[in-house]
């Protein structure tokens, strides 16, 4: 014989459906306190560090902006200012040192004078057809070292040029040499020129202060020099002597009736 089963009670429906009601409420009830993402999108999680590292593009100019210096200023505008204000340092220093040195040993600048002059190449008879001339002037120059503590090294580049009015005649240059202190020293240079044209006029005007025999030249020498002060030598410095020289004649012959010298020396 088949065994019977007695089926067991259901529960009520009621109850089943109160339970699950509850149930429900209780899951809405909690995941309403939650935020939840709209569809088709996700939510990521990335290190709080990152995040302030690489800002977003969007955000990108208004990162730039934030971290830019407050005084506006860029980095090249800044590393120019510190590199001109080191050089007026620099510059200022050195005005001091050389201001210093100039109270302390009082250099006084080296006097010239010409002592004999000797010209050729300058025809100016009017049978000449000549469209140039090539002037020579040789020089016998007195150089006077009135620094008691003070040597002077006479070094090259020097020049000496010879004009009549604003007319340049001829250059030439100092020899390269040694000067003690309180010195007085005697050396000969030349001065040429080469195809000097000369307007009719420039030439009207030196024959006729060639026959009134008076001619003014001027004579101008620039000579870079060191000062020697010990043992130890200044940086070059530059000797100028302007001096209007006034001759008898243009011949090799020449005499001189006056001279007159400026002198000057360029720290």
């Amino acid at each position: 014989m088949a065994d019977r089963v007695h089926p067991h009670d259901s529960p009520p429906l009621d109850e089943t459906c109160s339970e699950s009601s509850e149930t429900t409420l209780r899951t809405d009830a909690t995941d309403s306190d939650k935020p939840l993402p709209q569809p088709g999108t996700y939510v990521i999680h990335i290190p709080k560090d990152q995040v302030y590292r690489v800002p977003p593009p969007e955000n990108a100019r208004r990162y730039e902006d934030l971290t830019r210096p407050k005084n506006g200023r860029r980095p090249c505008c800044t590393c120019l200012c510190w590199f001109l204000g080191l050089l007026a340092i620099f510059i200022f220093l050195v005005a001091v040192a050389a201001g210093i040195f100039y109270l302390v040993v009082k250099p006084k600048t080296p006097k010239f004078s010409v002592n004999a002059i000797a010209i050729s190449g300058l025809n100016l008879t009017t049978s000449s057809s000549a469209p140039t001339v090539s002037p020579a002037f040789e020089l016998t120059v007195k150089a006077d070292n009135p620094n008691k503590k003070i040597g002077i090294y006479y070094q090259n580049d020097s020049s000496v040029e010879i004009y009549y009015t604003d007319v340049g005649l001829s250059n030439g240059f100092l020899p390269v040499f040694y000067q003690p202190p309180n010195n007085v020293t005697v050396f000969e240079t030349a001065s040429k020129g080469d195809r000097i044209a000369l307007t009719g006029t420039v030439k009207n005007a030196l024959a006729a202060a060639q026959k009134q025999g008076q001619v003014p030249l001027k004579l101008k020498i620039r000579a870079p020099v060191k000062l020697k002060v010990g043992s130890v030598k200044t940086w070059t410095m530059t000797v100028k002597a302007d001096c209007v020289i006034t001759v008898d004649k243009l011949t090799a012959e020449a005499k001189i009736i006056s001279s007159n010298c400026s002198y000057g020396l360029e720290l």
